[in-house]
């Protein structure tokens, strides 16, 4: 297995609480699934874990090396947690295609937040494909 892409990305919480506060539930559910939504809403601090999710789902696209390209949309990258409370990555859509096509077998993801700010950083790993 070799590394294929990385990426990261840093957000300021409050840009999310002002899209949250602006845009309401439009916001929430364009950019979150369900199952995030459910997450982040009970937690004390829900504006960091969705802003942390929002810096992993673009370190996620930049370690894909698309950006929003080929039909990638918001859900289609869900953060989850695996019961010890580290995040994973689960894709569907544009993501996953792009992610089975580069030969992609496995994404890390890494989030971390405080008050002010949220950070991801995320690494494609696989066996790659030849051109």
């Amino acid at each position: 297995m070799q590394i294929l892409g990385i990426g990261t990305d840093i957000i300021e919480c409050l840009r999310i609480a002002q899209m949250i506060e602006r845009h309401g539930e439009l916001f929430i559910s364009r950019v979150y699934t369900e199952h995030e939504i459910a997450y982040c809403s009970t937690k004390k601090a829900a504006t960091q874990h969705y802003a942390g999710r929002w810096a992993a789902k673009e370190a996620v696209l930049k370690a894909l090396g698309t950006g929003w390209r080929r039909g990638i949309s918001w859900r289609d990258i869900e953060v989850r947690n695996k019961s010890g409370g580290a995040p994973i990555i689960a894709l569907a859509g544009g993501a996953r295609e792009v992610f089975e096509q580069t030969g992609i077998r496995h994404m890390h993801i890494s989030i971390s937040h405080c008050r002010s700010h949220a950070t991801a950083y995320a690494v494609a790993e696989g066996e790659g494909l030849t051109d």
